[in-house]
């Protein structure tokens, strides 16, 4: 095909581009925090999620379930001390919903906005149509209230981001099975991402037609009330274990073998043996015989050694 079209346009670098993309995640779980924090990194041109830089333009933020009180405390957390909310964060407590003039009225907005870059609608539940008995399937429900905004992202150019929520976990292995609903919500949005918690900590999963895939790491400071990008999860997550087993063998009183380690972790033997052998090898642990010790140890290196047939091969 000889027609250009330009690189694809990112709002929130590596989360949120041109488009629409639903964002979702359990009740309570910081979802209102990101999207404030994404709304005044647009609005201001700094930076969000703890140094990922946004382009300036105005954001039109729908807080659905907010009242205009809570709204500016939540601000007044983020910003810092003596500032002013920017002139470009438009914010509404009220709107009318999509089949009531709702669409047209964010419409309105981008026409008369000239820098307008993000729509966040939070949350869904306040904005798409009410549900009547003469609704049609659940599928073709929930595509409909997404589509409907991703035609007008589509059209102006702008970000639209829809917040929503997850349902209880049921075994999911794919976080994005968790949205609540039908695939009709995912399937009309142009991306999706998903705010994570398991035993682990928080995870940002961002999934699109247009974006890269992105498993990241977070974490949510209670005290400047924002997200921060801790890294890739499976870095992030790898360096957890290595730190456990770092902590271990630094308290032990002996040499400690594969099982001794996987017995106290609770982990299987398999996935220690892989990650004492990079370590190892990284020179993160010294190994004894069958049995490591933390480089910090050397006191064990000359003791006693357990016995070589404690640990098979």
């Amino acid at each position: 095909m000889a027609e250009h079209f330009d690189p694809v346009s990112y709002i929130v670098p590596g989360y949120v581009a041109e488009g629409c993309t639903l964002l979702a995640g359990r009740p309570k779980l910081g979802k209102s925090w990101m999207c404030l924090e994404w709304a005044l990194a647009v609005a201001e041109g700094e930076v969000c999620l703890g140094s990922i830089r946004c382009t300036q333009g105005s954001v039109l933020y729908l807080a659905l379930e907010d009242n205009r009180r809570r709204l500016q405390r939540r601000l007044r957390k983020l910003m810092f001390a003596g500032h002013e909310a920017p002139e470009r964060l438009h914010l509404a407590t009220e709107w009318p919903r999509a089949n009531e003039g709702g669409i047209d009225e964010i419409r309105r907005w981008i026409d008369e906005t000239y820098d307008a870059r993000l729509v966040i609608i939070d949350v869904l539940a306040m904005f798409r149509a009410a549900p009547t008995s003469k609704d049609a399937a659940p599928y073709e429900r929930d595509y409909g209230a997404v589509k409907a905004l991703q035609s007008l992202a589509s059209e102006t150019g702008v970000a639209i981001v829809i917040v929503h929520h997850t349902k209880k976990s049921g075994g999911e292995a794919d976080p994005f099975e968790k949205v609540s609903g039908t695939l009709g919500l995912t399937g009309a949005a142009d991306a999706a991402v998903i705010l994570d918690r398991d035993s682990n900590g928080c995870t940002v999963y961002a999934r699109g037609r247009d974006i890269e895939e992105v498993e990241s790491a977070v974490e949510f400071d209670r005290t400047t009330c924002r997200w921060r990008v801790i890294g890739e999860v499976s870095e992030v997550r790898r360096s957890d274990e290595r730190t456990q087993i770092l902590d271990l063998l630094r308290d032990a009183t002996e040499p400690m073998s594969p099982s001794d380690l996987s017995g106290a972790l609770g982990w299987s033997n398999t996935n220690v043996r892989q990650l004492l052998f990079k370590m190892t090898k990284a020179g993160e642990v010294l190994k004894v015989g069958k049995h490591y010790v933390h480089p910090e140890r050397t006191d064990l290196l000359r003791a006693p050694r357990p016995r070589e047939d404690d640990e098979d091969e």
